[in-house]
């Protein structure tokens, strides 16, 4: 039995096949084209080609993907969407989407906020209005078929945003798409409310990929492939869950490299800095998991705050263009040659000076046609090459939590231009297969399950509390997919709030375990 992964990044496509022990089979790079599923197809093709494993024998298939992200920056692809926000009178002074440029607020065709939500211990502001909700749901016929919906402090009780989307869909049939606020941020209504109408843009993004997925590797004889799609805390969903919350699916490219990077480096505590043909980005491996930003991210210019990794990404990669310039200074970057860099780039014969022909330059790979870059001055290669490890080395300290040298793993087929020695780092480590580490990364990871809640420790004491939530975030691990003797507790966090009445304390469990296959 194989597992086929696939990670599809702005300049390649990268795929392996790995075997039941979780070693690499076959490794390709394929051009990620302008239409991504030509990229899939012909990477699924090669890698066939390379391995010579029969796709029937083929029974797991994950997926990492740019599309909801690049839907949401180039502003291509979203749904109109309903959006209902439950919390008058408290909420009225801040209207929703009140920060949003214009060109990406136009996604919400219709706005209305009505009675109920609940304050910050629980108790209601207003009772839910639901001929309100009626009324505005009756109005949103033939105009949209997604809904956003969002409540005061959904986040401790979300009584009222499930009774409005059980009215949404009487009302508007069972096949209008809900997203609630409560399944899809964190605590602070805008942010959680940003996120959630993102979400609910999305859906018709998430159908496509998923089901051309799906096709693609029908299409090739993978018919028996149980199918995942990865999500941006280094684990796996089904399609029926990617297709409810594509929004989780954003930035899960850096969360596959970090995942691919700790199985190959072997390391569960280290910075991670993948590099590819536009940019690299910085992660930290904790627990052989990426690490959580804890504020709120900005997405397409757009505040949220569900979970996202904690990435650094700078304008560097192997296709970053090198100028001096007439005051002598060298820049490199951030424009870059990206998927072209094999017709522009020097050593393939193009009329582009890029980070790549300068790591050849100075003999640090072997790359195209040497000869073709011999003209380069050594002291002008070294000192571009000072302005990509200053760029590198600045990025490792921006990341750290400590002054302490770090293991670094450089992952990303780009990654060949930054130095093996870099200050700040207790070692620098290039493992095997570090170019498809992302798609690595897709097809070793696990289900996971995150438990999040409000508790009062008066209440509930701690160690019950903490208790009782491990069981549940192990549950929802193993509803998700994961076999239930293979899960393991891998984050437990718990933050007393003080702004809050008694002993509150957020809980926030995360499990995690191997494919039930």
């Amino acid at each position: 039995m194989y597992r086929l992964g696939i990670d599809v990044g702005g300049t390649n496509t990268d795929a392996v096949i790995i075997d039941e022990a979780l070693n690499v089979v076959a490794q390709i790079k394929h051009p990620t084209s302008d239409d991504i599923y030509d990229g899939i197809l012909g990477a699924i093709d090669a890698i066939l080609s390379e391995s010579k494993v029969d796709p029937k024998k083929i029974h797991l298939a994950m997926l990492g993907t740019t599309q909801c992200t690049n839907a949401i920056v180039e502003r291509k692809h979203l749904e109109p969407v309903g959006l209902l926000r439950i919390g008058a009178p408290a909420t009225l002074g801040v209207p929703p989407l009140v920060d949003w440029a214009d060109d990406i607020a136009k996604v919400a065709v219709s706005v209305a906020m009505i009675g109920g939500g609940f304050e910050y211990d629980g108790k209601a502001i207003a009772a839910f209005d639901e001929a309100a909700a009626t009324a505005y749901f009756e109005s949103l016929k033939g105009k949209v078929n997604s809904v956003a919906i969002s409540c005061c402090f959904s986040t401790i009780r979300d009584e009222h945003e499930k009774k409005a989307a059980a009215l949404c869909r009487k009302v508007l049939g069972d096949d209008v798409h809900v997203s609630i606020s409560s399944d899809v941020g964190s605590m602070g209504l805008i942010e959680r409310e940003n996120a959630t109408v993102l979400n609910a843009s999305l859906y018709k993004v998430a159908q496509k990929f998923t089901d051309g997925f799906a096709k693609s590797l029908s299409e090739h004889g993978i018919d028996n492939a149980k199918i995942y799609i990865s999500q941006n805390d280094g684990t796996l969903m089904t399609m029926a869950h990617a297709q409810k919350y594509p929004i989780l699916t954003i930035a899960c490219g850096p969360t596959n490299s970090i995942r691919g990077a700790s199985y190959l480096g072997e390391l569960k505590e280290a910075i991670v800095i993948d590099v590819g043909g536009t940019t690299t980005d910085i992660g930290v491996i904790q627990g052989g998991f990426p690490r959580e930003s804890g504020v709120a991210v900005t997405i397409g210019g757009v505040r949220t705050n569900f979970r996202m990794p904690d990435v650094l990404s700078i304008g560097l990669g192997g296709g970053s263009i090198v100028r001096q310039h007439p005051d002598g200074n060298i820049t490199v970057g951030p424009d870059s040659v990206g998927y072209e860099i094999t017709k522009k780039a020097l050593v393939f014969g193009g009329d582009t000076l890029t980070a790549t022909d300068i790591a050849v330059k100075l003999g640090m790979c072997q790359i195209g046609d040497a000869s073709k870059v011999d003209f380069l001055e050594t002291d002008f290669a070294e000192r571009a090459m000072t302005v990509i490890r200053n760029a590198i080395e600045n990025g490792i300290d921006a990341m750290k939590l400590s002054s302490d040298d770090a293991d670094v793993i450089l992952v990303g087929g780009g990654s060949v231009i930054v130095p093996s020695t870099l200050t700040g780092t207790r070692q620098v480590l290039m493992p095997n297969y570090f170019g498809t580490a992302n798609a690595i990364g897709s097809a070793i990871s696990k289900i996971s399950g995150t438990y999040e809640k409000l508790i009062d420790y008066e209440t509930l004491p701690r160690e019950e509390a903490i208790e009782a939530a491990k069981k549940e975030a192990i549950q929802m691990a193993v509803d998700s997919g994961a076999a239930k003797e293979t899960v393991e507790i891998i984050d437990v966090e718990d933050v007393p709030l003080a702004y809050y009445p008694g002993n509150t304390n957020r809980v926030k469990i995360k499990a995690a375990g191997d494919l039930a296959i």
